[in-house]
């Protein structure tokens, strides 16, 4: 999936200023806005490794005004979050995900940044357990976890601000890769196939969810940056559905042997959104309309990705 540059833009790259940019979405998105000629500044927590990185503490007003006034970006993307649904600190959901955000609003603003785009992230968790069929952007918010509810709050907050700064809304179903958390789930089932274990244990083995790439994701967001979309909310998403069981199998036939299942009731959540698939329209129609990278090449890559790691390890 390529995204040409608008008319006229070729030599407009400028400073982009990239929350979360260690975190797994990050490390892709600062790849791909780098391969295009931008000059990424990484927002990191802890020490920054040179003058492509920056310490930042998004709960700190002051700390956001600092950041902002040193580093004056061209581009906003706010990919930074708590985003495990089932942390355990739930007052941080909304310290981070919805005053965080504010923070780093007003932070431009005091510090007198005119961006040219500012690209946040929110999820398409905000849907819940929304009826079947694909979910657009004029969905209703029915948000059943903490993780949800912030980023509905969150979006609330920001809409406030599109009067005055060019934003965009992302709202990213499931996605995956090399690099993600083990304890998400696709990183669990392909490290169990690496591992050639005879068992997984899972929870709901009927939810569908809408799975990308998440080096298409990374086109997306650098797409949005460079699009006149402004006061836009959008899906990133891939509108194919999968379910836990076709995941499995998918599994098998990449590891070429079968794993024995078992639904451990401890993994079930009462609050599991059962099903999430999105329409890509919105996105398609900013963007131009493109092909996902298909779920079994992502497997394939993150399988291959697995064995070589392991491979090393036992090198050494």
């Amino acid at each position: 999936m390529a995204f040409p540059s608008e008319p006229g833009k070729a030599n407009s790259r400028g400073k982009v200023l990239l929350t979360g940019a260690n975190g797994f979405t990050g490390a892709y998105v600062r790849a791909e806005l780098e391969a295009a000629g931008y000059r990424v500044v990484g927002a990191v927590v802890g020490m920054p490794r040179g003058d492509h990185e920056v310490a930042l503490d998004i709960t700190s007003a002051d700390n956001c005004r600092d950041v902002m006034t040193e580093v004056r970006p061209d581009y906003l993307i706010h990919l930074a979050a708590i985003s495990f649904v089932q942390h355990a600190d739930a007052d941080a959901f909304y310290r981070v995900n919805v005053l965080g955000t504010l923070n780093l609003l007003q932070a431009l603003a005091d510090a007198g940044v005119a961006p040219r785009r500012v690209v946040i992230a929110s999820s398409a968790n905000i849907y819940g357990n929304a009826a079947g069929g694909m979910l657009d952007e004029a969905q209703p918010p029915a948000p059943v976890n903490h993780y949800a509810t912030s980023k509905v709050a969150m979006e609330y907050m920001v809409r406030t601000w599109f009067d005055r700064m060019p934003i965009v809304i992302t709202r990213p179903f499931n996605y995956t890769g090399v690099g993600q958390a083990p304890h998400f789930l696709v990183p669990k089932i392909v490290s169990h196939f690496v591992a050639r274990k005879s068992l997984i244990e899972l929870g709901n083995l009927d939810v569908e969810r809408d799975f990308s790439d998440v080096r298409d994701v990374a086109r997306a967001y650098r797409g949005l940056l460079e699009r006149d979309c402004a006061g836009r909310t959008v899906n990133i998403c891939s509108g194919r559905a999968h379910s836990l069981r076709g995941i499995i199998a998918l599994m098998q036939e990449i590891a070429g042997y079968e794993i024995e299942v078992r639904v451990n009731p401890a993994f079930v959540r009462a609050s599991e959104v059962k099903t999430l698939i999105g329409s890509p329209a919105a996105l398609h129609a900013i963007l131009g309309r493109f092909e996902p990278i298909p779920l079994e090449r992502t497997l394939r890559w993150m399988t291959e990705a697995g064995q070589a790691a392991g491979d090393e390890e036992r090198s050494r």
